[in-house]
């Protein structure tokens, strides 16, 4: 039975997967490698506005320690939660099995020198980051009720508007909306309960687990928690997230610099590999291009600079002063990629599993990796996936309410029927082989990013005229 629903589900989907796929990562061939135009696309808006706001991601990086220590936070000020707060749930949608699973991808594929241009990469998105999180808060309209609506549909609505391109901004708001929907559905809940469940079925004896062919246990089991956290809205996962990502991302930092460290006589050969297989010349596997684009690809994919979904959660955060909140959102790309990002790659390589694994890629290889130094390693980090997949899960589903609610409205039956369907996915995703719809959903969140990105070059000016005025 369950066999037929995936069938079903995966040959209705397959067509618009198959669109939305070629759309948005539709690739060309440079010197035997394809790169895709989408990564291009995130890649030069990095630094393009880098270069622009003068590397403001170094300038202002101390100021976005203060905001998210608390030194500017006022309970005056308009808003929902604390910037803490706001951080650790724009944080909790972006560390997730991408940290894990898609770079030890990236190391299988670009070898070790795919971390170097993993963190360099990551820099210049610091930017990114921090442009469209200081529109998002500049833009956001808050309602009656107190609740705020901001994020990139607001500035690409309402700050278009203002440029005089009203009905251009509700074109690109609304088709914004919409990917991320898909993408809050797929990516964002379906694949993260999907790869968590899975995680616990290995650690807990594969065939023999007693969760195997339960997935629809685990997807409950997974809706019932997210259900009670999601439902009090962004008040009630900023409480959440404040306590879980710090928790999950130290249990994980912690366990990786244990494997490091165990093996400490190797770190000084680990960063020669990083660096020669970086910088080398050789068209191979880990030569130059190979972990150039490995790279790239992992940290554009990882921290979701330039995609507009932080925005969203950033909004909320109580403040009158939409740069600092924008200056905190530097934060986010150094922690997720520069440090989380990194622990996982230096994991891999200094274990060496990477190595004569060419049919163990993913999740499976750092497990693998965790499991060189401790045999019980795997269920430490099949804790961490689990945690990941819920920080995730709780932070998509606020990023695709706002969506939801900006084209069905506002109203109490707009919210909870969004939260039904959205827990209903949950479930789904746990029990299916998932198939096209992780293609779909993962190219309707990378497609944010077009609609994002052309409104992001319409703004900056404005948001240059903002910073001169702050420095004044």
């Amino acid at each position: 039975m369950t066999q037929s629903i995936d069938t079903k589900i995966d040959t209705f989907l397959k067509p618009f997967s198959d669109v939305i796929t070629n759309l948005v990562f539709d690739s060309f061939s440079f010197y035997g490698t394809d790169i895709p135009y989408i990564v291009c696309w995130l890649l030069f808006a990095s630094i393009y506005f880098t270069l622009y706001f003068r590397f403001a991601n170094v300038r202002f990086f101390n100021r976005g320690i203060k905001v998210a220590v608390g030194k500017y936070d006022n309970p005056n000020h308009p808003g929902e939660i604390t910037h803490f707060q706001s951080f650790t749930a724009a944080m909790s949608g972006t560390i997730g099995l991408g940290n894990i699973a898609g770079v030890a991808v990236a190391i299988s594929i670009g070898g070790p020198g795919a971390m170097l241009w993993m963190i360099i990469t990551a820099f210049f998105g610091m930017t990114l980051k921090f442009v469209e999180v200081s529109l998002g808060h500049k833009y956001r309209i808050i309602h009656k009720d107190g609740t705020v609506s901001g994020g990139a549909i607001r500035y690409l609505s309402s700050g278009l508007s203002d440029c005089g391109f009203p009905k251009f901004g509700k074109i690109l708001a609304f088709l914004f909306a919409v990917f991320c929907i898909g993408g809050s559905f797929g990516g964002g809940n379906m694949f993260q309960a999907n790869q968590a469940f899975q995680q616990i079925v290995e650690a807990t004896g594969g065939v023999e687990s007693p969760f195997y062919q339960k997935g629809w246990l685990g997807g409950i089991s997974f809706a019932i928690i997210v259900g009670f956290i999601i439902i009090g809205g962004i008040k009630s996962i900023g409480k959440v997230t404040e306590k879980l990502v710090p928790m999950m991302a130290i249990i994980y930092v912690v366990s990786c610099m244990i494997i490091i460290f165990s093996n400490y006589q190797l770190i000084p050969g680990t960063f020669e590999k990083v660096i020669s297989s970086a910088f080398n010349m050789e068209a191979t596997t880990g030569g130059l291009l190979g972990s150039l684009i490995a790279g790239v690809k992992r940290a554009v994919f990882s921290n979701e600079s330039g995609i507009g979904s932080a925005p969203i959660a950033y909004a909320p955060a109580k403040s009158d002063n939409h740069l600092n909140t924008g200056f905190m959102s530097l934060l986010s790309p150094f922690v997720d990629t520069i440090i989380v990002c990194s622990m996982t790659a230096m994991v891999i390589i200094i274990t060496g599993v990477y190595q004569g694994n060419d049919q163990i890629q993913g999740v499976e290889l750092t497990s693998r990796a965790f499991e060189s130094v401790f045999s019980w390693f795997p269920t430490l980090l099949a804790i961490a996936i689990t945690l990941f997949a819920i920080s995730t899960l709780i932070t998509w589903s606020y990023y695709g309410l706002r969506c939801w609610t900006y084209i069905f409205g506002i109203s109490s039956l707009s919210k909870y029927s969004f939260k039904l369907i959205f827990l209903s996915f949950t479930v789904i995703g746990t029990s299916l082989n998932l198939g096209s719809v992780i293609n779909f959903s993962d190219s309707m969140i990378f497609a944010m990013s077009i609609p994002n990105i052309i409104g992001l070059y319409f703004l900056s000016s404005e948001l240059k005229k903002d910073l001169i005025k702050l420095n004044n």
